[in-house]
Protein backbone atom coordinates (compact mmCIF):
# COMPACT_ATOMS: atom_id res chain seq x y z
CA UNK A 1 0.00 0.00 0.00
CA UNK A 2 1.33 3.47 -0.95
CA UNK A 3 1.53 6.93 0.60
CA UNK A 4 -1.37 8.26 -0.63
CA UNK A 5 -3.37 4.33 0.64
CA UNK A 6 -2.19 4.77 4.17
CA UNK A 7 -2.99 8.50 4.28
CA UNK A 8 -6.93 7.39 2.86
CA UNK A 9 -7.17 5.17 5.81
CA UNK A 10 -6.41 7.28 8.37
CA UNK A 11 -8.68 10.13 7.21
CA UNK A 12 -11.49 7.59 6.15
CA UNK A 13 -11.30 6.51 9.96
CA UNK A 14 -11.10 10.00 11.26
CA UNK A 15 -14.12 10.85 9.11
CA UNK A 16 -16.29 8.11 9.71
CA UNK A 17 -15.82 8.58 13.52
CA UNK A 18 -16.37 12.30 13.16
CA UNK A 19 -19.69 11.41 11.70
CA UNK A 20 -20.75 9.56 14.10
CA UNK A 21 -22.67 12.28 16.05
CA UNK A 22 -25.22 12.67 13.22
CA UNK A 23 -25.88 9.36 12.45
CA UNK A 24 -26.51 8.34 16.20
CA UNK A 25 -28.91 11.30 16.57
CA UNK A 26 -30.79 11.99 13.38
CA UNK A 27 -33.60 13.14 14.80
CA UNK A 28 -31.94 16.51 16.59
CA UNK A 29 -29.90 17.13 13.52
CA UNK A 30 -33.10 17.45 11.74
CA UNK A 31 -34.52 19.62 14.43
CA UNK A 32 -32.00 21.85 14.25
CA UNK A 33 -31.86 22.02 10.64
CA UNK A 34 -35.67 22.63 10.67
CA UNK A 35 -34.71 25.84 13.25
CA UNK A 36 -32.06 26.68 11.33
CA UNK A 37 -34.16 27.42 8.16
CA UNK A 38 -36.81 29.50 10.61
CA UNK A 39 -34.19 31.53 11.25
CA UNK A 40 -32.48 32.50 8.24
CA UNK A 41 -35.49 32.43 6.09
CA UNK A 42 -37.70 34.38 8.21
CA UNK A 43 -36.75 37.78 6.92
CA UNK A 44 -36.97 36.84 3.39
CA UNK A 45 -39.56 37.77 0.24
CA UNK A 46 -40.89 34.27 1.38
CA UNK A 47 -40.87 34.23 5.18
CA UNK A 48 -42.45 37.40 5.15
CA UNK A 49 -44.99 36.34 3.09
CA UNK A 50 -45.66 33.00 4.85
CA UNK A 51 -45.10 34.32 8.14
CA UNK A 52 -42.18 32.06 9.23
CA UNK A 53 -41.84 34.10 12.34
CA UNK A 54 -44.67 32.29 13.38
CA UNK A 55 -43.98 29.08 13.56
CA UNK A 56 -43.34 27.34 16.87
CA UNK A 57 -43.82 23.65 16.00
CA UNK A 58 -43.99 20.69 13.30
CA UNK A 59 -48.28 21.44 12.81
CA UNK A 60 -47.57 25.44 12.07
CA UNK A 61 -44.41 24.28 10.27
CA UNK A 62 -47.22 22.51 7.80
CA UNK A 63 -49.97 25.34 8.24
CA UNK A 64 -47.25 27.97 6.96
CA UNK A 65 -45.39 26.19 4.44
CA UNK A 66 -47.58 24.67 1.64
CA UNK A 67 -45.82 21.46 -0.40
CA UNK A 68 -45.25 22.86 -4.01
CA UNK A 69 -43.21 21.93 -7.23
CA UNK A 70 -41.46 23.83 -9.44
CA UNK A 71 -44.14 25.48 -10.82
CA UNK A 72 -45.18 26.37 -7.53
CA UNK A 73 -41.93 27.74 -6.70
CA UNK A 74 -41.23 29.80 -9.75
CA UNK A 75 -42.67 33.03 -9.58
CA UNK A 76 -40.36 33.26 -6.54
CA UNK A 77 -37.23 31.65 -8.93
CA UNK A 78 -38.10 34.04 -11.86
CA UNK A 79 -37.46 37.05 -9.23
CA UNK A 80 -33.67 35.69 -8.63
CA UNK A 81 -33.11 35.13 -11.44
CA UNK A 82 -33.52 38.98 -12.35
CA UNK A 83 -31.24 39.86 -9.63
CA UNK A 84 -33.79 40.36 -6.38
CA UNK A 85 -31.89 39.70 -3.29
CA UNK A 86 -33.32 37.90 -0.40
CA UNK A 87 -36.32 36.16 -1.94
CA UNK A 88 -35.93 33.08 -0.66
CA UNK A 89 -33.10 33.13 1.05
CA UNK A 90 -30.83 35.77 2.84
CA UNK A 91 -28.87 37.50 -0.18
CA UNK A 92 -28.46 35.84 -3.46
CA UNK A 93 -27.55 32.44 -4.38
CA UNK A 94 -24.30 31.13 -5.54
CA UNK A 95 -25.19 29.30 -8.03
CA UNK A 96 -28.59 28.60 -10.35
CA UNK A 97 -28.31 24.97 -11.28
CA UNK A 98 -29.81 24.38 -14.76
CA UNK A 99 -32.04 21.05 -15.06
CA UNK A 100 -34.18 19.73 -17.70
CA UNK A 101 -37.73 19.29 -16.60
CA UNK A 102 -40.22 16.72 -17.56
CA UNK A 103 -43.01 18.76 -17.71
CA UNK A 104 -42.05 22.90 -17.56
CA UNK A 105 -39.16 23.10 -19.58
CA UNK A 106 -36.50 23.93 -17.77
CA UNK A 107 -35.75 24.71 -14.25
CA UNK A 108 -33.35 26.68 -12.50
CA UNK A 109 -32.37 25.57 -8.80
CA UNK A 110 -30.66 27.72 -6.30
CA UNK A 111 -27.33 26.54 -4.45
CA UNK A 112 -26.19 29.33 -1.70
CA UNK A 113 -23.15 29.45 -0.14
CA UNK A 114 -24.55 27.21 2.80
CA UNK A 115 -25.19 24.62 0.86
CA UNK A 116 -22.47 24.07 -1.70
CA UNK A 117 -19.53 22.22 0.34
CA UNK A 118 -22.45 19.66 1.08
CA UNK A 119 -22.97 18.06 -2.46
CA UNK A 120 -19.03 17.64 -2.09
CA UNK A 121 -19.08 16.55 1.65
CA UNK A 122 -21.49 13.82 0.88
CA UNK A 123 -19.55 12.08 -2.29
CA UNK A 124 -16.49 12.49 -0.59
CA UNK A 125 -17.82 10.73 2.54
CA UNK A 126 -19.37 7.66 0.16
CA UNK A 127 -15.60 7.10 -1.03
CA UNK A 128 -14.26 7.39 2.49
CA UNK A 129 -17.03 4.71 4.06
CA UNK A 130 -16.04 2.26 1.33
CA UNK A 131 -12.34 2.85 2.23
CA UNK A 132 -13.51 2.21 6.05
CA UNK A 133 -15.83 -0.53 5.44
CA UNK A 134 -13.47 -2.65 2.97
CA UNK A 135 -10.05 -1.40 3.71
CA UNK A 136 -9.40 -1.16 0.00
CA UNK A 137 -7.38 2.28 -1.87
CA UNK A 138 -6.22 1.21 -4.61
CA UNK A 139 -8.35 3.40 -6.59
CA UNK A 140 -6.75 6.41 -4.99
CA UNK A 141 -3.24 5.54 -6.94
CA UNK A 142 -5.07 5.65 -10.17
CA UNK A 143 -6.70 8.11 -12.55
CA UNK A 144 -10.53 8.66 -11.62
CA UNK A 145 -13.09 9.39 -14.56
CA UNK A 146 -16.20 11.52 -13.77
CA UNK A 147 -18.63 11.24 -16.64
CA UNK A 148 -20.57 14.79 -16.49
CA UNK A 149 -22.22 17.44 -17.77
CA UNK A 150 -20.26 20.92 -19.12
CA UNK A 151 -18.53 22.97 -16.01
CA UNK A 152 -18.98 26.04 -18.18
CA UNK A 153 -21.33 28.63 -16.43
CA UNK A 154 -23.23 31.91 -17.32
CA UNK A 155 -23.16 34.73 -15.04
CA UNK A 156 -26.46 36.80 -15.23
CA UNK A 157 -27.01 39.30 -12.62
CA UNK A 158 -24.49 38.19 -10.15
CA UNK A 159 -25.45 34.44 -9.80
CA UNK A 160 -23.64 31.50 -11.81
CA UNK A 161 -25.88 29.11 -14.01
CA UNK A 162 -24.85 26.13 -15.30
CA UNK A 163 -25.19 22.06 -14.67
CA UNK A 164 -24.66 20.83 -11.19
CA UNK A 165 -22.45 18.01 -12.40
CA UNK A 166 -20.43 21.25 -14.34
CA UNK A 167 -20.86 23.35 -11.24
CA UNK A 168 -19.27 21.04 -8.33
CA UNK A 169 -16.89 20.16 -11.16
CA UNK A 170 -15.47 23.96 -10.00
CA UNK A 171 -15.43 22.46 -6.53
CA UNK A 172 -12.96 19.12 -6.80
CA UNK A 173 -10.62 19.11 -3.74
CA UNK A 174 -7.32 19.99 -5.27
CA UNK A 175 -5.53 16.65 -3.83
CA UNK A 176 -8.27 14.92 -6.21
CA UNK A 177 -7.57 17.23 -9.39
CA UNK A 178 -4.16 15.84 -10.50
CA UNK A 179 -5.91 12.26 -11.05
CA UNK A 180 -8.83 13.61 -12.45
CA UNK A 181 -10.41 12.88 -15.89
CA UNK A 182 -11.24 13.87 -18.89
CA UNK A 183 -9.64 17.05 -18.87
CA UNK A 184 -11.48 20.84 -18.05
CA UNK A 185 -10.84 21.20 -22.16
CA UNK A 186 -12.75 17.75 -23.17
CA UNK A 187 -15.30 18.54 -20.45
CA UNK A 188 -16.47 21.39 -22.06
CA UNK A 189 -17.81 19.80 -24.94
CA UNK A 190 -21.47 20.08 -25.28
CA UNK A 191 -22.45 17.56 -27.91
CA UNK A 192 -22.47 14.43 -25.46
CA UNK A 193 -21.70 12.19 -28.65
CA UNK A 194 -18.59 13.97 -29.50
CA UNK A 195 -17.90 14.30 -25.77
CA UNK A 196 -17.70 10.84 -25.12
CA UNK A 197 -15.65 10.32 -28.28
CA UNK A 198 -13.14 12.75 -26.56
CA UNK A 199 -13.11 10.54 -23.17
CA UNK A 200 -12.44 7.42 -24.81
CA UNK A 201 -9.40 8.98 -26.82
CA UNK A 202 -8.37 11.01 -23.72
CA UNK A 203 -8.49 8.03 -21.47
CA UNK A 204 -7.10 5.11 -23.35
CA UNK A 205 -3.35 4.11 -21.99
CA UNK A 206 -4.29 5.71 -18.53
CA UNK A 207 -4.30 3.88 -15.38
CA UNK A 208 -7.98 4.37 -15.16
CA UNK A 209 -9.18 2.64 -11.12
CA UNK A 210 -12.38 5.00 -10.50
CA UNK A 211 -15.10 5.65 -12.93
CA UNK A 212 -18.29 7.18 -11.93
CA UNK A 213 -21.78 8.66 -13.46
CA UNK A 214 -25.16 7.61 -14.43
CA UNK A 215 -25.30 3.95 -15.88
CA UNK A 216 -26.99 4.87 -18.96
CA UNK A 217 -24.12 7.13 -20.25
CA UNK A 218 -21.14 4.78 -18.75
CA UNK A 219 -22.51 1.87 -20.52
CA UNK A 220 -22.34 4.17 -23.67
CA UNK A 221 -18.72 4.99 -22.70
CA UNK A 222 -17.38 1.36 -22.12
CA UNK A 223 -19.21 0.49 -25.72
CA UNK A 224 -17.14 3.08 -27.82
CA UNK A 225 -14.36 2.20 -25.99
CA UNK A 226 -14.14 -1.56 -26.71
CA UNK A 227 -15.29 -0.25 -30.02
CA UNK A 228 -11.86 2.02 -30.34
CA UNK A 229 -9.72 -0.46 -28.58
CA UNK A 230 -10.70 -3.62 -30.39
CA UNK A 231 -10.84 -5.32 -26.41
CA UNK A 232 -13.36 -7.62 -25.49
CA UNK A 233 -13.94 -6.20 -21.76
CA UNK A 234 -13.07 -3.09 -19.89
CA UNK A 235 -10.61 -4.55 -18.07
CA UNK A 236 -8.79 -5.55 -20.69
CA UNK A 237 -8.42 -2.00 -21.45
CA UNK A 238 -7.97 -0.76 -17.74
CA UNK A 239 -6.74 -4.18 -16.09
CA UNK A 240 -6.79 -1.88 -12.38
CA UNK A 241 -10.24 -0.82 -12.67
CA UNK A 242 -11.76 -1.54 -9.04
CA UNK A 243 -14.48 0.56 -8.27
CA UNK A 244 -17.84 2.05 -9.81
CA UNK A 245 -19.87 5.13 -8.54
CA UNK A 246 -23.12 5.18 -9.98
CA UNK A 247 -26.07 7.46 -9.09
CA UNK A 248 -29.41 8.89 -11.24
CA UNK A 249 -31.16 5.39 -11.52
CA UNK A 250 -31.82 2.25 -10.58
CA UNK A 251 -27.81 0.30 -11.56
CA UNK A 252 -29.97 -3.44 -11.60
CA UNK A 253 -31.16 -3.64 -14.59
CA UNK A 254 -27.63 -2.65 -15.78
CA UNK A 255 -26.01 -4.72 -14.15
CA UNK A 256 -25.81 -8.03 -16.78
CA UNK A 257 -24.86 -5.77 -19.43
CA UNK A 258 -22.12 -4.22 -17.20
CA UNK A 259 -21.06 -7.64 -16.14
CA UNK A 260 -20.54 -8.64 -19.77
CA UNK A 261 -18.59 -5.18 -20.74
CA UNK A 262 -16.60 -5.20 -17.94
CA UNK A 263 -15.29 -8.82 -18.06
CA UNK A 264 -16.03 -9.32 -14.40
CA UNK A 265 -17.58 -8.06 -11.51
CA UNK A 266 -16.06 -4.55 -9.65
CA UNK A 267 -17.03 -3.21 -6.59
CA UNK A 268 -19.75 -0.11 -6.98
CA UNK A 269 -20.62 3.07 -4.98
CA UNK A 270 -24.45 4.28 -5.76
CA UNK A 271 -25.14 8.03 -4.74
CA UNK A 272 -28.24 10.02 -5.00
CA UNK A 273 -27.39 13.37 -5.75
CA UNK A 274 -29.98 15.85 -6.62
CA UNK A 275 -29.41 19.71 -7.53
CA UNK A 276 -31.53 20.41 -4.77
CA UNK A 277 -29.30 18.41 -2.26
CA UNK A 278 -26.84 15.52 -1.93
CA UNK A 279 -29.60 13.09 -0.78
CA UNK A 280 -28.06 9.74 0.54
CA UNK A 281 -25.12 7.91 -0.55
CA UNK A 282 -24.05 4.46 -0.15
CA UNK A 283 -22.66 3.81 3.23
CA UNK A 284 -22.11 -0.28 3.24
CA UNK A 285 -21.43 -2.87 1.27
CA UNK A 286 -23.09 -5.15 2.82
CA UNK A 287 -26.22 -3.53 3.76
CA UNK A 288 -29.40 -2.50 1.86
CA UNK A 289 -30.08 1.21 1.43
CA UNK A 290 -28.25 4.66 1.05
CA UNK A 291 -27.61 6.55 4.06
CA UNK A 292 -29.87 9.35 4.40
CA UNK A 293 -28.22 12.86 5.09
CA UNK A 294 -29.72 13.71 8.24
CA UNK A 295 -27.42 16.64 8.62
CA UNK A 296 -26.26 18.25 5.62
CA UNK A 297 -28.72 21.86 5.43
CA UNK A 298 -31.94 20.10 4.61
CA UNK A 299 -35.00 19.21 6.61
CA UNK A 300 -36.84 16.53 5.11
CA UNK A 301 -40.62 15.62 5.13
CA UNK A 302 -42.88 12.51 3.53
CA UNK A 303 -45.95 12.21 1.98
CA UNK A 304 -47.36 8.69 1.32
CA UNK A 305 -47.38 8.24 -2.46
CA UNK A 306 -51.08 6.79 -2.33
CA UNK A 307 -52.39 9.76 -0.74
CA UNK A 308 -50.45 12.13 -3.52
CA UNK A 309 -53.21 14.20 -5.25
CA UNK A 310 -55.69 13.50 -2.42
CA UNK A 311 -57.86 16.30 -0.04
CA UNK A 312 -55.52 16.80 2.75
CA UNK A 313 -52.66 14.33 2.65
CA UNK A 314 -50.35 12.98 5.42
CA UNK A 315 -47.21 14.92 5.40
CA UNK A 316 -44.59 13.90 8.00
CA UNK A 317 -41.24 14.19 9.22
CA UNK A 318 -38.33 11.67 9.53
CA UNK A 319 -39.68 10.67 13.40
CA UNK A 320 -43.05 9.33 12.28
CA UNK A 321 -41.63 7.28 8.84
CA UNK A 322 -42.36 3.48 8.00
CA UNK A 323 -40.63 0.90 7.19
CA UNK A 324 -41.90 -0.35 3.87
CA UNK A 325 -43.95 2.43 2.77
CA UNK A 326 -43.31 4.38 -0.56
CA UNK A 327 -43.11 8.05 -0.22
CA UNK A 328 -42.59 11.09 -2.28
CA UNK A 329 -39.98 13.02 -0.98
CA UNK A 330 -40.18 16.94 0.48
CA UNK A 331 -37.22 18.85 0.89
CA UNK A 332 -36.86 22.00 2.58
CA UNK A 333 -33.46 23.75 2.37
CA UNK A 334 -30.85 26.25 3.15
CA UNK A 335 -30.94 27.52 -0.40
CA UNK A 336 -34.06 28.58 0.08
CA UNK A 337 -36.32 25.29 -0.97
CA UNK A 338 -39.38 25.31 1.36
CA UNK A 339 -41.74 22.50 0.96
CA UNK A 340 -40.26 21.51 -2.23
CA UNK A 341 -41.83 18.29 -4.30
CA UNK A 342 -38.53 16.87 -5.63
CA UNK A 343 -40.48 14.30 -7.52
CA UNK A 344 -38.64 11.01 -6.25
CA UNK A 345 -40.15 8.50 -4.17
CA UNK A 346 -38.32 6.73 -1.86
CA UNK A 347 -39.00 3.74 0.48
CA UNK A 348 -36.82 3.43 3.83
CA UNK A 349 -35.27 -0.34 4.85
CA UNK A 350 -33.51 0.78 7.97
CA UNK A 351 -34.09 3.28 10.75
CA UNK A 352 -31.40 2.77 12.59
CA UNK A 353 -29.75 4.14 10.74
CA UNK A 354 -32.15 5.90 8.05
CA UNK A 355 -31.36 3.72 4.84
CA UNK A 356 -34.00 4.00 1.73
CA UNK A 357 -34.09 3.39 -1.51
CA UNK A 358 -35.40 5.30 -4.02
CA UNK A 359 -38.36 3.82 -6.12
CA UNK A 360 -38.87 5.99 -8.89
CA UNK A 361 -40.33 9.23 -9.94
CA UNK A 362 -43.84 10.79 -9.44
CA UNK A 363 -44.62 11.42 -12.79
CA UNK A 364 -43.05 8.21 -14.16
CA UNK A 365 -45.83 5.44 -13.49
CA UNK A 366 -48.07 3.45 -15.38
CA UNK A 367 -51.69 3.80 -14.52
CA UNK A 368 -53.71 4.20 -17.42
CA UNK A 369 -56.23 0.62 -16.30
CA UNK A 370 -55.91 1.86 -12.51
CA UNK A 371 -52.71 -0.71 -12.17
CA UNK A 372 -50.71 1.80 -10.11
CA UNK A 373 -47.07 0.44 -11.63
CA UNK A 374 -44.10 2.31 -10.52
CA UNK A 375 -40.71 2.43 -11.54
CA UNK A 376 -39.43 0.03 -8.64
CA UNK A 377 -41.71 -3.01 -9.78
CA UNK A 378 -40.79 -2.72 -13.25
CA UNK A 379 -36.90 -2.53 -12.76
CA UNK A 380 -36.76 -5.82 -10.01
CA UNK A 381 -38.96 -7.51 -12.59
CA UNK A 382 -36.18 -6.53 -15.20
CA UNK A 383 -33.81 -7.28 -13.27
CA UNK A 384 -35.15 -10.89 -11.91
CA UNK A 385 -35.47 -12.13 -15.43
CA UNK A 386 -32.24 -10.70 -16.05
CA UNK A 387 -30.51 -13.09 -14.10
CA UNK A 388 -33.07 -15.79 -14.47
CA UNK A 389 -32.44 -16.46 -17.84
CA UNK A 390 -29.20 -14.88 -18.17
CA UNK A 391 -30.51 -11.72 -20.81
CA UNK A 392 -28.51 -8.62 -21.00
CA UNK A 393 -30.97 -6.04 -20.85
CA UNK A 394 -29.40 -2.78 -22.41
CA UNK A 395 -32.60 -0.49 -21.70
CA UNK A 396 -36.14 -0.32 -21.65
CA UNK A 397 -39.32 1.43 -21.25
CA UNK A 398 -43.12 0.35 -20.31
CA UNK A 399 -46.11 2.15 -21.66
CA UNK A 400 -49.83 0.94 -21.85
CA UNK A 401 -51.48 0.23 -25.16
CA UNK A 402 -54.69 1.48 -24.75
CA UNK A 403 -55.76 0.97 -28.29
CA UNK A 404 -54.76 -2.76 -29.53
CA UNK A 405 -56.15 -3.33 -32.68
CA UNK A 406 -58.26 -5.74 -30.93
CA UNK A 407 -58.95 -7.15 -27.63
CA UNK A 408 -57.84 -6.11 -24.16
CA UNK A 409 -55.29 -3.32 -23.67
CA UNK A 410 -52.30 -4.28 -21.73
CA UNK A 411 -48.81 -2.86 -20.86
CA UNK A 412 -45.82 -2.76 -23.97
CA UNK A 413 -42.70 -2.97 -23.04
CA UNK A 414 -39.63 -1.86 -25.49
CA UNK A 415 -36.94 -3.74 -24.76
CA UNK A 416 -33.43 -3.26 -25.98
CA UNK A 417 -31.47 -6.57 -25.35
CA UNK A 418 -29.28 -8.92 -26.72
CA UNK A 419 -30.99 -11.93 -27.18
CA UNK A 420 -33.41 -12.63 -29.96
CA UNK A 421 -35.18 -15.67 -29.66
CA UNK A 422 -36.75 -15.97 -25.84
CA UNK A 423 -39.53 -12.90 -26.33
CA UNK A 424 -42.71 -14.57 -25.74
CA UNK A 425 -40.58 -16.95 -22.48
CA UNK A 426 -39.17 -13.36 -21.37
CA UNK A 427 -42.46 -11.75 -22.05
CA UNK A 428 -44.11 -14.40 -19.72
CA UNK A 429 -42.00 -14.40 -17.06
CA UNK A 430 -41.50 -10.84 -16.48
CA UNK A 431 -45.97 -10.72 -16.22
CA UNK A 432 -45.28 -13.21 -13.87
CA UNK A 433 -43.23 -11.05 -11.73
CA UNK A 434 -45.36 -8.12 -12.31
CA UNK A 435 -48.00 -9.79 -10.71
CA UNK A 436 -46.35 -10.76 -7.70
CA UNK A 437 -45.05 -7.40 -7.10
CA UNK A 438 -48.59 -5.74 -7.62
CA UNK A 439 -51.88 -6.56 -6.15
CA UNK A 440 -53.47 -4.20 -8.48
CA UNK A 441 -51.99 -5.41 -11.69
CA UNK A 442 -52.71 -9.17 -10.56
CA UNK A 443 -56.26 -8.38 -9.98
CA UNK A 444 -56.66 -6.77 -13.60
CA UNK A 445 -55.04 -9.55 -15.20
CA UNK A 446 -56.85 -12.51 -13.62
CA UNK A 447 -60.09 -9.80 -13.94
CA UNK A 448 -59.41 -10.10 -17.75
CA UNK A 449 -59.27 -5.98 -17.83
CA UNK A 450 -55.75 -6.38 -18.77
CA UNK A 451 -53.89 -9.07 -20.96
CA UNK A 452 -51.00 -9.72 -20.56
CA UNK A 453 -47.48 -7.82 -21.32
CA UNK A 454 -45.81 -8.27 -24.64
CA UNK A 455 -42.81 -6.89 -25.56
CA UNK A 456 -41.91 -4.64 -28.72
CA UNK A 457 -37.74 -5.28 -29.34
CA UNK A 458 -35.76 -2.70 -30.42
CA UNK A 459 -32.63 -2.56 -32.21
CA UNK A 460 -29.33 -1.13 -30.89
CA UNK A 461 -29.00 2.00 -30.66
CA UNK A 462 -32.67 3.17 -30.68
CA UNK A 463 -32.79 4.46 -27.09
CA UNK A 464 -29.88 6.60 -27.56
CA UNK A 465 -31.86 7.90 -30.92
CA UNK A 466 -34.95 8.16 -28.96
CA UNK A 467 -33.31 10.60 -26.02
CA UNK A 468 -31.19 12.37 -29.10
CA UNK A 469 -34.45 13.27 -30.42
CA UNK A 470 -36.04 14.75 -27.18
CA UNK A 471 -32.45 16.89 -26.85
CA UNK A 472 -31.85 15.23 -23.69
CA UNK A 473 -28.82 12.45 -24.54
CA UNK A 474 -25.90 12.63 -22.24
CA UNK A 475 -25.00 14.51 -19.25
CA UNK A 476 -27.45 14.40 -15.84
CA UNK A 477 -30.58 13.52 -18.41
CA UNK A 478 -32.27 9.95 -17.81
CA UNK A 479 -34.08 7.34 -19.67
CA UNK A 480 -38.05 7.25 -17.99
CA UNK A 481 -38.77 3.59 -17.20
CA UNK A 482 -42.33 4.07 -17.77
CA UNK A 483 -44.87 6.52 -18.39
CA UNK A 484 -48.56 6.94 -18.14
CA UNK A 485 -48.79 7.81 -21.50
CA UNK A 486 -47.25 7.00 -25.14
CA UNK A 487 -45.33 9.84 -25.54
CA UNK A 488 -41.81 7.77 -25.38
CA UNK A 489 -43.33 4.58 -27.02
CA UNK A 490 -44.38 6.97 -30.00
CA UNK A 491 -40.76 8.64 -30.40
CA UNK A 492 -39.33 4.83 -30.02
CA UNK A 493 -41.35 3.65 -32.73
CA UNK A 494 -40.57 6.29 -35.12
CA UNK A 495 -36.25 5.76 -34.44
CA UNK A 496 -36.83 2.16 -34.82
Amino acid sequence: MGLKGKLSKWYASRQIGMQKQSISNPLSCQLYWRSYLLHKGSRTAYGIQHQLDRVKDYESWKERIPVKDYEGLQPFIARILEGEPNVLWPNRPSYMAKTSGTTSGAKYIPISKKTMPFHIKSAKMALLSYIHETGKTDFVDGKMIFLQGSPETLKKNGIRIGRLSGITAHHVPAYLQSNRLPSMQVNRIEDWEKKVDAIVEETIGQDLRLISGIPSWVQMYFEKLLDATGKSTVLEVFPNFSLFVHGGVNFAPYSERFRSLIGGQVPSIELYPASEGFIAYQDSQDQEGLLLEVDSGMFFEFIPVDEVGSDGPTRIWLEDVELGVNYVLIINSAAGLWGYNIGDTVRFVSKSPYRLVVTGRVKHFTSAFGEHVIADEVERAASMISKEMGLVIREFHVAPQVSPESGLPYHEWFIEMDDHEKLEEVAERLDEAMVEQNPYYRDLIEGKVLRPLRITQVPSGAFERMMHARGKLGGQNKIPRLANDRSIAELLEYKV
